[in-house]
C-alpha cells in the first residue's frame, strides 16, 4: 500500500497527527488555507504562534493543532513566485524539508500537506507538485502515512498524474 496519497478535501477535516499550513511569514494568519486553519483551532493557534514571531520563506515552525483533529500543525512559508530566477525552487523544497524534520521530531506517523505556495503565492502548479513529491518520497520511510490534500480537483490532476498509477485516492 503506497505511503503517499493524493486527496482532494478539506485539511482540517483529515485525521492525522499533523496537517501543514501553508503560512506567510508573520505566521499570524491570512487567507486560503492559512485562514481557514487559523480560524478552525480558535485563538490559541494564533497567540501560539505569535510567541514564535515569525518564520522565514523556506523554513517552518510547529506548534499543536489545538482545537483541530490534528495534534500538531506545521507552519510552512513557501515562496512567493518571481519567475523561478530567484531561488523559489529551492525555497519551496527548503520547506518541505524544514515540515517533515519538525513531524519526525513531534514522532509522527502521518502528516498532510495542501498545495503550498500555488494560491495568492502564484507558484505553478505543477512544478510545485513535482519538488512535494519529490521530498515526499525522500521521507516517505519515516512516516506511515503522507497525504497531498488538495483544495481543487485540478490540484489533485497533476500530483495523481505526476505519482503514478501507484496513486492512492481517497475520494
Amino acid at each position: 500500500m503506497p505511503v503517499i496519497k493524493v486527496i482532494q478535501y478539506d485539511i482540517i477535516d483529515l485525521d492525522v497527527d499533523i496537517i501543514v499550513n501553508a503560512a506567510n511569514t508573520t505566521l499570524l494568519g491570512g487567507g486560503g488555507v492559512d485562514g481557514v486553519i487559523h480560524r478552525a483551532a480558535g485563538p490559541e493557534l494564533l497567540e501560539a504562534c505569535r510567541k514564535l514571531a515569525g518564520c522565514p520563506t523556506g523554513e517552518a515552525r510547529i506548534t499543536p493543532g489545538f482545537r483541530l483533529k490534528a495534534k500538531w500543525v506545521i507552519h510552512a512559508v513557501g515562496p512567493v513566485w518571481h519567475g523561478g530566477n530567484h531561488g523559489e525552487p529551492q525555497l519551496l523544497e527548503s520547506c518541505y524539508r524544514s515540515a517533515f524534520d519538525l513531524g519526525k521530531e513531534a514522532k509522527a506517523r502521518s502528516i498532510a500537506f495542501p498545495c503550498i505556495s500555488t494560491g495568492v503565492y502564484h507558484y505553478p502548479k505543477e512544478g510545485a507538485a513535482h519538488i512535494a513529491l519529490k521530498v515526499m518520497h525522500e521521507y516517505d520511510r519515516d512516516f506511515r502515512s503522507i497525504v497531498a490534500c488538495c483544495f481543487d480537483a485540478e490540484n489533485a490532476a497533476i500530483y495523481r498524474k505526476l505519482l503514478g498509477p501507484a496513486t492512492k485516492e481517497d475520494d
